[in-house]
């Protein structure tokens, strides 16, 4: 690291010693001024250029090793859960008449469903940080159909779907992974029995719960990192800090109300990303 700084140094030094020895001889000679100016900038591009170009192929080298290693690991993770997946399947079919069997075989599945998000996320998370992730079109009714199938699985809350189809155009596993933390915050904060209210109406995509809610405090630091409503709850506190960066690259506005002991509603207006 230090010889590429030491490099750099030099290089930079090199070439403004060099510009200002042109610029000098120019000035000094019978040359109009708009060509020295012309000239100097010229020059200025390549340095400029030369100097970027050997700086920032080392970055994009050490970008390209971590994607390959990473693609590995991630390759590696993914086995482990597209076994146990497997292997479950053909369990729950020898042991489909023994209940306690089938228990913990949905315990199994649940964990495994829980597993294969995380990883999910994890690719994502990663090459976002490398490369900046493609925005496509999608309807957005069809996704949340999918993401409340999923989470059925789980047999906890009742979701009621009131949604229209509307497409938009975004980052959809960004967007996925937005849903999928309010829906999971609906459920981990409401009782088992509680229905979850999921709307979708000119543009407005709302998930209402009736749940522990929050009070006027709680909203105001509700999307700073690590911050969790509930201490005794497993997590890190992160998931409304990352949504609402999401919901602010993507132009896409939230809006949380919530009453103490009542429930809370969470909306996104999806005007600005509607196609």
């Amino acid at each position: 690291m230090k010889r590429q700084i030491w490099i750099v140094t030099l290089l930079y030094t090199l070439s403004m010693l060099s510009l200002l020895g042109f610029l000098y001889t120019l000035i000094n000679s019978d040359v109009e001024f708009i060509i020295v100016i012309i000239s100097v900038i010229f020059l200025s591009l390549g340095f400029g250029y030369t100097m970027s170009s050997y700086i920032l192929s080392q970055k994009f080298e050490i970008d390209e090793n971590l994607l390959h290693l990473t693609k590995e690991i991630l390759h590696e993770l993914n086995i482990p859960i597209s076994t146990i997946q497997a292997n479950s399947k053909l369990l729950r079919r020898m042991f489909q008449n023994n209940k306690k069997a089938i228990k913990r075989l949905s315990r199994i599945d649940d964990s495994s469903i829980r597993l294969d998000r995380l990883y999910r996320e994890l690719v994502y998370s990663i090459k976002k940080e490398i490369h900046s992730i493609e925005k496509e079109s999608f309807c957005v009714a069809k996704m949340v159909e999918e993401r409340v199938a999923v989470l059925e699985f789980q047999q906890r809350n009742p979701i009621i779907l009131d949604i229209e189809p509307t497409n938009i155009y975004v980052d959809k596993i960004g967007f996925e992974k937005a849903l999928d933390n309010i829906l999971i915050n609906a459920m981990k904060y409401s009782y088992k029995k509680e229905p979850i209210n999921i709307s979708l109406r000119e543009n407005l995509l709302t998930i209402e719960d009736r749940g522990v809610g929050m009070d006027e405090t709680e909203l105001i630091t509700i999307y700073e990192r690590y911050y969790q409503s509930d201490n005794s709850s497993n997590g890190e506190g992160i998931g409304l800090a990352l949504v609402k960066a999401y919901c602010d690259d993507e132009r896409i506005k939230i809006l949380i109300s919530s009453q103490k002991g009542k429930g809370t509603k969470v909306s996104f207006n999806l005007l600005k990303v509607s196609c």
